[in-house]
C-alpha cells in the first residue's frame, strides 16, 4: 500500500480590521473575503477560517482570478471644510 501525501499550498494574505457596532469586521483584500467577530482576535480567526474554506472549495481558475497578489495599505490625511 502506498501512502498519499497531501501537499498544502500556503498563501500569505492581509487582514484589514474595522470596528463596527457590536464587534469587528475583517476583510482579506487579496481574495475579497470578509468575516466578523466580537473581538479583533475572533474576527481574524473567523476570517482565516473563511479564507481557508474559500481556498478549499474554489477551483484554481477562480482563485487565480480573484487573487490580488500585491496589496498596498497606506494611511493619509484628507481635509474637508
Amino acid at each position: 500500500m502506498t501512502e498519499e501525501r497531501m501537499i498544502q499550498k500556503v498563501h500569505q494574505v492581509t487582514a484589514l480590521i474595522e470596528r463596527e457596532a457590536g464587534g469587528y469586521v475583517a476583510l482579506c483584500p487579496e481574495l475579497d473575503v470578509a468575516s466578523q467577530g466580537p473581538t479583533v482576535e475572533q474576527a481574524i480567526a473567523n476570517l482565516k477560517e473563511a479564507v481557508e474554506l474559500f481556498l478549499e472549495c474554489a477551483d484554481a481558475e477562480e482563485i487565480r482570478q480573484r487573487l490580488h497578489r500585491e496589496i498596498l495599505v497606506a494611511r493619509f490625511e484628507a481635509a474637508h471644510g
